[in-house]
């Protein structure tokens, strides 16, 4: 083959990095980046505030947090925080309060809905009050249902 023809010395390049970039195209395909793959579970606050699963019959997106939790969860929360509300929360990162209310409302959803889930719903809600007492209680009843509802599938 002459290479010397001016179209044809420019073909054999372009032809070489096309054939390079085709098994990057294909792997790349298969095995998307580091950005979305991220992967919340089905168990999460985040992923039932996204509305992509029916909740259960039982507890309503609209029912209150007072009216699931008690009177003990409507002194600390608004009388019309919804269940919904609850779980898309984002203030939760010093407020344990917060982040009570939050990872509560995703394990009492799964104790509904969601085979071989640690807790009963009876468990969750009692956890609920008892946690309600101080900062300390609050926290370690958020982190066992946190740990609870990550390792969930």
């Amino acid at each position: 083959m002459n290479y010397n023809h001016p179209s044809l010395s420019l073909m054999f390049p372009v032809t070489l990095v096309l054939l390079l970039l085709i098994p990057i195209q294909t792997l790349s395909a298969t095995r998307p980046g580091f950005v979305y793959t991220r992967n919340r579970g089905r168990c999460t606050p985040q992923y039932w505030s996204s509305r992509r699963e029916a909740w259960p019959r039982m507890i309503p997106q609209g029912s209150t947090v007072s009216k699931v939790f008690g009177s003990r969860a409507y002194e600390r929360y608004r009388y019309d925080l919804t269940l919904l509300e609850a779980t898309s929360r984002n203030d939760d990162g010093e407020n344990v309060f917060a982040r009570l209310v939050k990872e509560s409302t995703a394990a009492l959803i799964n104790s509904y809905t969601r085979t071989g889930y640690p807790y009963s719903a009876w468990e969750v809600k009692t956890a609920v009050i008892q946690g309600l007492v101080s900062d300390e209680a609050a926290a370690i009843h958020a982190q066992r249902f946190y740990d609870a509802n990550m390792a969930c599938s």
